[in-house]
């Protein structure tokens, strides 16, 4: 990537290699000030990527799946909502986590979607997790 003033551009990337992960931290925290998504989304789908990754399981924002009754997935382009919360020892039971993944397809289609979880990297950045490791 290069940095080219306020804008970041994906020179010599195939747009079919990118995935755009959107994240408010994934830290065990009030996230009081995170920016809703549908204030941002416009911009989320200017980025191109091939996929979009975006938290939707944990409270903060598991409500942000009805923004695609009004937002339309731009064609070829793939979701991947976070339908586990990997901030929690709960463990979310399996009919939950069917009816997240349902939910956005029906809403974007199941060909557009690949269920993932909140946050691939991990809880927290740093030695000593608050989540059970297994």
């Amino acid at each position: 990537m290069r940095n080219a003033g306020s804008m970041t551009r994906l020179e010599g990337i195939p747009e079919e290699s990118v995935r755009y992960h959107i994240c408010w931290g994934n830290n065990e925290a009030p996230h009081t000030l995170d920016i809703p998504l549908d204030r941002i989304i416009d911009l989320v789908l200017k980025v191109r990527a091939q996929a979009y990754s975006i938290e939707a399981a944990n409270p903060r924002h598991a409500h942000e799946w009805e923004i695609w009754r009004d937002v339309r997935l731009p064609d070829g382009k793939t979701l991947i909502p976070g339908v586990i919360d990997s901030t929690t020892n709960f463990v979310e039971h399996p009919q939950l986590v069917a009816q997240r993944i349902m939910q956005f397809c029906a809403l974007v289609g199941r060909e557009n979607v690949i269920a993932g979880t909140d946050c691939g990297f991990g809880t927290i950045a740093r030695i000593s997790p608050r989540v059970h490791p297994s």
